[in-house]
């Protein structure tokens, strides 16, 4: 059994481990790329907070998923309450391969992008960790606290709505 200060420092990496994964999922969750970095460092602080609830041998990537998805929802529930309305940025910046921007692909996140929005954040959650991160769908039920036919179904909508939003955009792309 490791001591204390042994378990912290094996939290510590598997935390740091999961950040590329845990930072796309927290901007796949937020409203624009700032509240996704605040919320991944909302995830982490809290995961090394209560580092003490992860469990050994369980995966700490889908532990922080989950920390991620409650505080996401925690926001979102006090956004409403407050009334206030979260600003939304439509683009990221992109570097082609000769360094200049490339519009077309910045276009293209930004169509992906908004189309995600427009899923629930239940749906959107379900689809990013299965869609995006590759997770299976027994270990995004997991994750959620669901079960595994209510990811299927969750995947099914979100790929539907955005599949409808990618089409409403096309319409206004010339």
């Amino acid at each position: 059994m490791p001591d204390g200060s042994a378990k912290a420092r094996a939290l510590q990496q598997a935390i740091i481990a999961a950040l590329p994964k845990l930072r796309r999922f927290c901007h796949a969750m937020a409203a624009s790329p700032a509240d996704g970095d605040d919320l991944m460092q909302a995830t982490v602080e809290k995961a090394l907070v209560h580092g003490d609830q992860f469990r050994e041998g369980s995966r700490a990537d889908s532990w922080m998923y989950r920390i991620a998805q409650n505080l996401h929802i925690d926001k979102v529930r006090s956004t409403r309450r407050r009334g206030t309305v979260v600003p939304v940025e439509d683009a990221f910046d992109l570097v082609g391969d000769d360094g200049r921007a490339t519009t077309e692909s910045r276009s293209d996140l930004a169509a992906a992008q908004r189309a995600l929005e427009t899923v629930p954040d239940d749906q959107r959650a379900a689809f990013v960790l299965v869609v995006v991160e590759g997770l299976s769908y027994k270990e995004a039920a997991e994750t959620l606290g669901v079960p595994i036919g209510t990811i299927m179904s969750r995947i099914a909508r979100a790929r539907g709505r955005i599949e409808q939003a990618l089409k409403g955009d096309a319409g206004t792309i010339q």
